[in-house]
């Protein structure tokens, strides 16, 4: 693909995650500007684009994609419609960047990157948590063998049922499996098994139980998982979506030889760093707008002045652990 000089943007989809974690970002860039938005809402699509100073609105992602002035696309729809919207705009020729996961499935990932093969139009997805100080602390952490070698992980989280959980006449779309792919699991455990990939390297082997604890909706509302990376480590989960306020949890524990780095993924809870010369904690805040690193790479990498190696093909992984973990493989 030629590189761009000027990236105009035009999203599918303006729900909540655009309106601070990554709307505003793309035109705080240089080189980059969002010109139009689509939503099926002809309503909410207007209110949007005014709301952002975006030139223009449409109902139909067709309509966007023919838009001349846009030359790439930010998806932010729910999984089911991901990989159709990325291979439209791939197959327009405009690069993509969508929200995580990839797909609702291992095969529609799969799908998603023979199109990016085929065009050479590349696929961009956004674990940003992966460019954020934060997590970027973690990792130098663990390079810099504060903990010796790794020796296991473990993922924790538990959280009570959302308000909107108890509404049976309108559940919201992430417990829907034909729209999210799964419950709650589908929708929050994607950052944590990227970010372990990132950290550690592939899972080659995973599996889980699933269950459905509380009758609130019919997707699994709690899971067990146990997984394996490709230098044998072996790691553990579990995630609870129903649990009683008091059980609430968002950890992740990497254990040394010589130590262990305890870090939350959702609340950013200081990073406990304890070894053999005592406890640290380090407190690293993060921007305002949570993707606006991994957007400066992306929009970098699409100018020829970077490379973005968060691809679909990279993307993927996390999709095939997770159908394993939840037996749809």
């Amino acid at each position: 693909m030629d590189k761009l000089r000027h990236i105009r943007w035009g999203f599918i989809g303006c729900g909540e995650v655009t309106e601070k974690k990554s709307g505003p970002a793309f035109s705080l860039i240089d080189g980059s500007k969002v010109v139009a938005v689509m939503s099926r809402k002809a309503e909410r699509a207007e209110a949007y684009a005014r709301r952002h100073g975006i030139d223009r609105w449409y109902i139909d992602a067709q309509e966007l994609l023919d838009d001349e002035e846009v030359n790439a696309v930010y998806i932010a729809t729910p999984p089911s419609s991901h990989a159709t919207y990325a291979i439209m705009a791939m197959k327009a020729g405009k690069p993509v960047y969508v929200e995580k996961p990839l797909a609702a499935t291992y095969e529609e990932c799969l799908r998603v990157n023979r199109v990016s093969k085929e065009t050479g139009i590349p696929c961009f997805v956004a674990y940003y948590r992966r460019y954020l100080p934060y997590f970027i602390k973690v990792r130098k952490l663990v390079e810099e063998g504060r903990i010796g070698k790794i020796v296991g992980v473990q993922i924790r989280f538990a959280v009570p049922p959302r308000d909107l959980d108890y509404n049976r006449q309108q559940l919201p779309w992430r417990v829907q499996r034909d729209i999210a792919g799964g419950g709650y699991f589908y929708d929050l455990a994607p950052h944590q098994l990227d970010l372990l990939q990132e950290l550690i390297g592939p899972i080659t082997r995973a599996s889980g139980f699933c269950a459905n604890r509380a009758g609130l909706y019919e997707t699994e509302d709690t899971v067990s998982a146990s997984f394996q990376f490709l230098d044998g480590l072996p790691g553990s989960g579990t995630w609870c979506f129903c649990a009683h306020k008091s059980a609430r949890t968002d950890r992740i524990q990497i254990i040394g030889s010589r130590g262990q780095i305890c870090f939350s993924v959702f609340t950013y809870e200081p990073i406990t760093l304890e070894n053999e010369e005592g406890s640290q904690i380090f407190d690293v805040p993060n921007p305002q707008h949570v993707q606006q690193p991994l957007i400066q790479r992306v929009v970098e990498h699409l100018q020829g002045n970077a490379v973005c190696s968060l691809d679909s093909v990279s993307a993927t992984s996390v999709n095939w652990v997770m159908d394993k973990i939840l037996g749809k493989l």
